[in-house]
């Protein structure tokens, strides 16, 4: 039986430069922030952010193929091209499934709790979206609702998007 060899030192870690500072400041760390960062620099679905502050709920589908994605993308799943172009979702669907968030909220909804998200299935789309549900109390929902889809700002000024229970 021949004696350990002694180890090698590893090699000390290269530490990644810090990401440059969001455009504006957050109140959450980036990694734990629920949305998104929305500008040009610091997304290339920049245009997502901008068609909610219009009011328009979108998303890409591909020139070439046709696939509609969700979330967009910059490129098709299917067929890997950059050829995109943006398009309207419905404003309207029916609660597919649902599900109340009764703890453990995400940094700066904890005040909210208890509070209702669900997947929503959009009329006319072959698509499944996830969101919170606003309008009613988690235990006055049910499976089949229509819903409405609803662009918000968030109290820092971000766009994102909910559903509306009952619909406006």
């Amino acid at each position: 039986m021949s004696a350990p060899q002694p180890r090698r030192p590893r090699p000390a870690l290269e530490i990644a430069p810090p990401l440059p500072p969001p455009a504006a400041e957050r109140s959450a760390p980036y990694l734990l922030d629920f949305l998104p960062r929305e500008t040009d620099a610091d997304t290339r679905l920049a245009r997502f952010f901008a068609r909610l502050r219009e009011g328009r709920l979108s998303t890409t589908r591909c020139l070439r193929d046709g696939q509609i994605s969700w979330p967009p993308r910059t490129v098709c799943p299917r067929c890997h091209t950059g050829e995109l172009e943006w398009v309207d979702l419905p404003e309207r669907g029916r609660l597919y499934a649902f599900s109340a968030v009764l703890a453990g909220a995400p940094l700066g909804m904890e005040q909210e709790v208890p509070f209702a998200v669900g997947l929503v299935d959009l009329e006319g789309a072959p698509l499944r979206l996830f969101g919170r549900i606003v309008g009613k109390g988690w235990s006055e929902l049910a499976i089949g609702e229509a819903v409405a889809v609803e662009p918000y700002l968030s109290a820092d000024g971000r766009a994102f998007y909910r559903f509306r229970a009952g619909g406006p």
